[in-house]
């Protein structure tokens, strides 16, 4: 089957664990797109820790700008691309000077470039909306822009998943059979 799954949540909730999880149990030929660039030693300790806990079985492209372009290159080889992340992937636009005009016309790209494939994509993105309104003028611009990129994947995703202390809330559910027995995830 070929669907659209936006996994959602804040910082250190399960989100890349699930999305991984999920691609490894029903995938094989599997690309990930890695959106994070490793600008300090801290940021590149986590790049390696999620290279680990991905496997010698995938495929990594390094894109932090041109999403639309890996997609379209992988779209018609992979059996799913997992796209992780989107906060960085606009936090990188913004940091390069890109406005939100800009920035939307990328997204618009991208989501034209995903619902053209012939593969599963999962994209992960965080929620950064439910906290208070940052004191300054870029963090609320990144706050509102991330804000518009989650409703717009969410809107062409099949399903959508929010996770919450590791726990996948589904929010949005047509097509994958997922249930949870305990602990375990069944997909």
């Amino acid at each position: 089957m070929k669907e659209i799954l936006l996994v959602t949540g804040g910082c250190r909730s399960g989100k890349s664990r699930f999305a991984l999880e999920y691609a490894n149990k029903n995938y094989e030929n599997k690309v990930y797109i890695a959106t994070c660039e490793a600008k300090d030693k801290e940021m590149q300790e986590r790049i390696r820790r999620h290279q680990q806990d991905r496997g010698p079985d995938w495929k990594t492209v390094e894109e932090p700008i041109a999403l639309s372009g890996a997609v379209n290159l992988y779209k018609f080889k992979a059996q799913i691309i997992l796209i992780d992340c989107l906060t960085f992937w606009v936090s990188n636009l913004l940091m390069k000077g890109e406005d939100e005009k800009l920035i939307m016309q990328r997204l618009e790209e991208l989501t034209d470039a995903i619902q053209e494939r012939e593969c599963t994509t999962v994209l992960v993105s965080n929620e950064v909306g439910a906290g208070i309104v940052p004191v300054n003028p870029l963090a609320r611009q990144f706050r509102d822009i991330i804000g518009s990129v989650n409703q717009r994947i969410a809107a062409i995703a099949d399903d959508v998943v929010w996770m919450v202390a590791g726990i996948p809330v589904f929010i949005k559910r047509n097509h994958l059979g997922v249930r949870m027995d305990g602990p375990e995830k069944t997909f």
